[in-house]
């Protein structure tokens, strides 16, 4: 258990100290790119910065995990704390069950922080700082369908769960019947309230005999029955960045409306499968480490983990965003890799542990 220890809190050392360092690099290089855009007031900036770095900790987390094992795994040779530990009777996959471990559990906690506006659509908030000098900018524009009626928002705003500039056509057997207009409405109780609605009625028959379009006005009216604003916001933009709980919700509604939910299932496989590339990828490298530093080139196997770890990890960040895109489908951009290297991770670990 000394050992477990002794490695864990090593391996908990150096993947701060690495995830610090490449989250302060890229903060700098934006910074340096970006000074000229951004706001001159103090507090959007460090709101800006503070963003930013949730960003960078979502994009850097994983692959700080597995540079955090090649660190500590160089530490343990040159130090000849491996060969100590071997000597005591453990074995290599006894050595690998604290990085496993620990990665596992950081990757748990950083799947949940999804469950958090900020730190899901930090990206977002970000650059709407830097472009609009506001965290949120409003929807504009919006023009959607939900149970045979198409509806238009002129501007949403999600966060104030607002909507203004309301427009609700209602359709029945193909014929458009009545148009709803209100000036806003407001999310409450999983309806939107209106609170004063002009309605134009339109006679079944047209003719120079019909009645002609009537004008009704209606106070306190629901519309949209579990619509959230945030959902409308991010489906109908094609955004990613959801929230767990955001997605979740939105998949049960769009799928029981039959409208396409790729767009959602590749934001769930980002928020669930993909971090996992990195314990993957933490037993793969681990068992091509030498137990000496007589029988290892230092310099050189840091470069090859180093380069080979960055390689994979451009990979998968590529075939990620082509899934976003809809370019390929979500299962071969996101999950077939995943499950790919849990597999290579998994027959290594086999094989090692057959052999011990």
């Amino acid at each position: 258990m000394l050992a477990y220890r002794y490695i864990s809190l090593h391996f908990l050392k150096y993947f701060i100290i690495i995830l610090s360092a490449l989250v302060f690099f890229m903060l700098g290089l934006d910074y340096m790119e970006n000074a000229d855009k951004l706001s001159s007031s103090a507090n959007l900036l460090l709101i800006y910065m503070v963003y930013k770095s949730f960003f960078a900790i979502d994009m850097l987390l994983p692959i700080s995990l597995v540079f955090g094992m090649i660190s500590t795994k160089l530490f343990l040779i040159k130090s000849n704390a491996l060969v100590s530990f071997y000597s005591l009777g453990y074995s290599r996959v006894d050595i690998l069950k604290p990085f496993v471990f620990v990665s596992s559990v950081i990757i748990l906690l950083f799947i949940s922080l999804h469950l958090s506006p900020s730190f899901a659509r930090a990206g977002e908030f970000s650059k709407n700082i830097r472009n609009n000098a506001e965290y949120l900018s409003p929807t504009k524009d919006l023009f959607f369908t939900f149970e045979k009626q198409f509806i238009y928002f002129s501007k949403l705003l999600p966060i104030q769960k607002k909507a203004e500039g309301i427009r609700v056509f209602n359709i029945k057997d193909g014929t458009l019947k009545e148009v709803l207009v209100a000036k806003s409405a407001i999310y409450k109780d999983n309806n939107w309230h209106i609170k004063d609605a002009d309605i134009l009625l339109k006679p079944d028959d047209i003719g120079f005999n019909s009645t002609g379009i009537k004008l009704v006005n209606k106070s306190d009216l629901e519309i949209l029955h579990g619509f959230r604003p945030k959902m409308i916001d991010q489906v109908y933009e094609g955004k990613v960045n959801f929230t767990i709980m955001d997605a979740i919700e939105a998949y049960k509604l769009l799928n029981t409306q039959n409208f396409s939910t790729n767009n959602i299932e590749g934001a769930l496989y980002k928020i669930f499968i993909y971090p996992f590339f990195a314990p993957s990828l933490i037993i793969i490298i681990f068992f091509f480490v030498p137990i000496s530093v007589r029988f290892l080139n230092v310099s050189f196997f840091s470069f090859v983990a180093i380069l080979s770890t960055l390689l994979i990890w451009g990979i998968l960040f590529m075939l990620t965003e082509l899934a976003n895109n809809k370019t390929i489908p979500n299962e071969v951009g996101i999950l077939a890799p995943i499950v790919i290297l849990m597999l290579i991770a998994f027959r290594q670990y086999r094989h090692y542990r057959i052999s011990a």
